[in-house]
């Protein structure tokens, strides 16, 4: 029975190729499937793989954004459970909150299969941290495939759920900001539609008390040597014969590198690094006279291959932090004495990058939330957003932030330890405060601690690029659905003191603000005003700064709004200001902190 679902889950040959991201592609491989049932939570770099989903019919692949990463899973855990093949993503850090359903759901194992698809980002682009999805692949004991390219990203995310009903378990499909927003061609079949099974009604395999997790255990470990012994065939491992003296082991993006770097080497391309076949490995090694790792973060290849006893190079060549390039594999290879160093150029050309620090947008409603935080000299917890970016130069204004949620407890913490020189506020965005925000505010009220929670509520969620949620009303496919209403969530979890204020007028937040933090008790304040970027654009006539009566006191500078630039007139020795009209949003907070009222309204004719 599973011999034939997998040969019916084969895409049908036909030669349409198309220029597919890694994140459209892997989209793709889970559409082809026949995936029925698709939940995920929005993080860069894994945010296009739900929305790509999405644009497929919803007659036949229910796809929805989750309120955070372990909803998204338990919800495709459901729909497995149910009987059909479900489909859920995330970032890297979101396997951390997925992570207690996944934990128990590798016990329990499939009915329908299950692919979760989680993008790594080295060189932490777009993330608090740089973690390897690997390691915790090996850790749930779950396997882990690993995409090189767009075409194996549809091909492994296809297979992916043949594997998963082979061998009864979920299975991680890894992809990294590499992959996931690079472009390249990628050949794509047909939609084929397995029939449902039946609901498997057997609670020694699905309910999870600790006697039947016993049993289930040791499935794991007999799962575990299946695997082993599958991953050792085409697709999941290729041997490329080359040089007898130099033999490479790699997987997932990093294998473009070698091969660009060093074409006539022997290559172990690994389709999946968890678990390893090990006889292959050591086969391989057999052939070679000096065998290499090159592998993206944690030695997790090479600490298996010296597990097996065998003599290995990686780590102590290539950066154990950071994205590897062309160029990085090749300065690995030239301190091993693998390469020749390249010729010196003649002329280096001294050309140094310009510096762009990263800015929130012209007209942002949390610029004004956090100079007027900033004025009231409190301590503030942030949390992950755009909003972080109020961390550095000119605003300043966040002394902490750790992860998705964490604001709030983070606030109760300092306040409780007692020595706080200042009141103590968490900010957290909408997306994020119902993500994980709702459960330390309901702890802040339950105990009674002092502490000022704002709430910047942009109807959006922004960081990610745009993306509905339960306070928009919104959605993925732009459905109209029920909003949330923070305002009655603050007060059901016990909050007395709740106040809805517009950023934009900059008297008012302060005013709101200063009475939030005099308040004993928690104090709710929801800063109210839709994202600039939002869709529907809400924008006024642009700002010009009369030069005549502008004193350079720089008190809009301190905005940190990119259509505040500085002028070429100066006075008293300081640059005053002006206002470039193709960003200015018309949101007259600057004007608003201007002491001259030299920020008038652009005249028209």
């Amino acid at each position: 029975m599973q011999e034939t679902r997998t040969e019916t889950t084969r895409a049908a040959p036909r030669e349409d190729v198309r220029p597919l991201m890694g994140n459209e592609a892997i989209a793709r491989g889970a559409w082809e499937a026949g995936v029925e049932v698709a939940s995920a939570y929005p993080g860069t770099p894994s945010t296009e793989i739900l929305e790509s989903l999405a644009r497929y019919p919803a007659e036949q692949v229910s796809v929805e954004w989750a309120i955070n990463e372990k909803v998204a899973l338990d919800i495709a855990i459901g729909a497995s459970f149910a009987g059909v093949r479900a489909f859920c993503s995330m970032k890297h850090v979101g396997l951390n909150v997925a992570a207690d359903a996944l934990m128990s759901f590798t016990y329990i194992g499939v009915n329908g299969g299950l692919v979760l698809t989680v993008c790594d980002d080295p060189g932490i682009h777009s993330s608090q941290n740089e973690q390897d999805t690997r390691l915790f692949a090996r850790f749930a004991m779950v396997p882990c495939l690993e995409p090189s390219d767009a075409q194996e990203a549809l091909e492994f995310t296809r297979l992916a759920f043949d594997l998963s009903e082979e061998f009864d378990t979920p299975v991680i499909v890894r992809s990294t900001t590499r992959l996931s927003h690079t472009r390249s061609q990628a050949r794509v079949g047909e939609r084929v539609e397995p029939p449902r099974r039946p609901f498997i009604h057997d609670p020694a395999k699905s309910v999870m008390i600790p006697a039947h997790a016993r049993a289930r255990h040791g499935r794991l470990l007999e799962r575990e040597q299946k695997l082993r012994r599958h991953f050792a065939a085409e697709p999941f491992a290729r041997v490329e014969r080359g040089r007898a003296d130099i033999g490479v082991i790699t997987a997932g993006v990093p294998y473009t590198y070698v091969k660009e770097v060093l074409p006539d080497a022997s290559v172990l391309k690994l389709g999946a690094s968890w678990p390893l076949p090990e006889r292959l490995l050591k086969e391989f090694a057999e052939s070679v006279e000096r065998l290499f790792v090159v592998e993206e973060l944690e030695p997790v290849i090479e600490d298996e291959l010296r597990k097996l006893g065998l003599a290995v190079e990686g780590k102590v060549w290539f950066p154990r932090t950071g994205e590897l390039s062309p160029e990085i594999v090749r300065d690995g290879f030239v301190a091993a004495g693998v390469l020749e160093p390249p010729p010196a150029a003649e002329e280096a050309l001294d050309i140094q990058p310009l510096v762009r620090p990263p800015v929130l947008c012209a007209g942002c409603p949390h610029m004004s939330t956090y100079n007027a935080l900033r004025s009231l000299d409190v301590r503030v917890a942030g949390d992950i957003g755009c909003y972080t970016l109020a961390a550095i130069e000119p605003l300043q204004a966040i002394d902490t932030c750790v992860s998705m949620g964490s604001s709030i407890a983070n606030a109760i913490g300092m306040a409780r330890a007692g020595t706080a020189d200042r009141p103590i506020v968490a900010t957290i965005g909408d997306s994020t405060f119902l993500h994980a925000g709702i459960p330390p505010l309901i702890d802040a009220v339950y105990n009674g601690v002092n502490i000022t929670v704002v709430i910047l509520d942009n109807a959006i969620t922004a960081m990610t690029g745009g993306q509905h949620h339960p306070g928009t009303g919104y959605g993925i496919r732009g459905n109209r659905t029920h909003k949330v209403s923070y305002e009655d969530i603050c007060r059901a979890a016990g909050v007395q003191w709740v106040r809805t204020v517009d950023p934009y007028e900059y008297g008012s937040l302060l005013k709101t603000l200063r009475e939030a933090v005099e308040y004993k008790g928690v104090a709710v304040v929801i800063a109210n005003r839709p994202c600039v970027i939002d869709p529907v654009r809400i924008t006024g006539p642009a700002l010009r700064v009369e030069q005549e009566s502008c004193i350079a006191c720089q008190a809009c500078m301190n905005l940190g709004c990119p259509a505040l630039v500085w002028s070429d007139e100066w006075h008293e020795g300081h640059h005053k200001v002006r206002i470039d009209p193709s960003l200015c949003m018309g949101c007259t907070v600057c004007a608003q902190v201007c002491p001259t009222a030299s920020i008038q309204p652009t005249q028209t004719d």
